[in-house]
């Protein structure tokens, strides 16, 4: 499919399939995310990898019961490492670190609805409790939770603003 494609038909999907990941797979989905953009080339995400049951559960108990995140066969967790955007100072640590990440959570989304695999952006968890869980160090920020797998629903696309609605030019 091509990028635009991949961009207008992907959805996110909440069930999936039991069906494994190749890692060869997993691999190019995550290469696509350290392809993104990154403020000064920081490239200041680290990607973690989960699959054991228990931690994916854990996770789901932290993002406030989205069970999907617990049922998907792979769960990536974007984060920022703090370290590498410091020469940035305060801007670098709360606006563009944040860019970076989902700039790089987008291409995974993308990457994965090019391979036939579901995925949703899950922002919304207590950020303390999935560090615990992950045992990341304090300068390393969890920024999006992204289950993967293969579709086990075809999820209906939602409502956009259309394109004139939204656009201005010159001026709002």
């Amino acid at each position: 499919m091509n990028v635009i494609g991949c961009i207008k038909d992907r959805a996110s999907v909440r069930r999936f399939r039991k069906d494994p990941i190749p890692d060869k797979v997993l691999d190019e989905v995550l290469e696509a995310g350290i392809a993104a953009p990154s403020a000064g080339n920081a490239q200041d995400w680290e990607f973690i990898v989960v699959k054991k049951p228990e931690s994916k559960s854990r996770l789901a108990v932290a993002a406030f019961g989205q069970d999907m995140i617990g049922d998907a066969p792979v769960v990536v967790v974007v984060c920022s490492n703090l370290k590498k955007i410091e020469r940035y100072g305060t801007r670098g640590k709360t606006l563009y670190t944040i860019q970076d990440a989902a700039a790089a959570a987008q291409n995974i989304l993308l990457a994965a609805w090019d391979r036939e695999i579901g995925s949703c952006w899950v922002g919304a968890f207590d950020e303390e409790e999935v560090g615990q869980i992950l045992a990341l160090p304090s300068h390393v920020r969890p920024m999006v939770i992204i289950p993967l797998g293969y579709p086990a629903e075809k999820p209906e696309k939602p409502k956009r603003w259309p394109l004139k609605d939204i656009v201005h030019q010159e001026r709002f």
